[in-house]
């Protein structure tokens, strides 16, 4: 599977933002798939996931949580990220990415496949 983030952009704090990840390929349906993000002089960290499963299982990390959401669309092969109340410290170059298999994990060494990133400013 291919993918292809965008969506990225500056705004200011408290503004929102949706990425979206486009696939293409034979598989998508039946892979988890997940956002990471990468800030500057930091380690790419897992920001939300969500299953190949009947109910669409859905994590975030914490920091995330209240303010992120994740959906998928199989049928257009597209994953979504929606941000609200965004924050300076969610300055980062976000990254879409397909899992192994049909779970979504926080480790970003399950994944198989990676987007090349859009980038994400928000100014205080």
């Amino acid at each position: 599977v291919q993918l292809q983030a965008s969506g990225g952009g500056l705004v200011q704090a408290g503004d929102s933002l949706r990425l979206s990840c486009a696939a293409s390929g034979r598989t998508f349906s039946d892979r988890g798939m997940g956002w990471f993000r990468q800030a500057p002089g930091k380690e790419r960290e897992f920001v939300a996931g969500i299953s190949w499963s009947a109910d669409n299982t859905i994590y975030y990390a914490d920091f995330v949580r209240g303010r992120f959401t994740i959906s998928r669309d199989n049928a257009k092969k597209t994953l979504s990220l929606q941000m609200n109340s965004l924050k300076p410290d969610d300055t980062a170059v976000y990254y879409c990415a397909a899992s192994k298999g049909p779970t979504a994990p926080r480790d970003a060494t399950w994944y198989a496949a990676w987007g090349q990133g859009t980038l994400v400013t928000v100014s205080s």
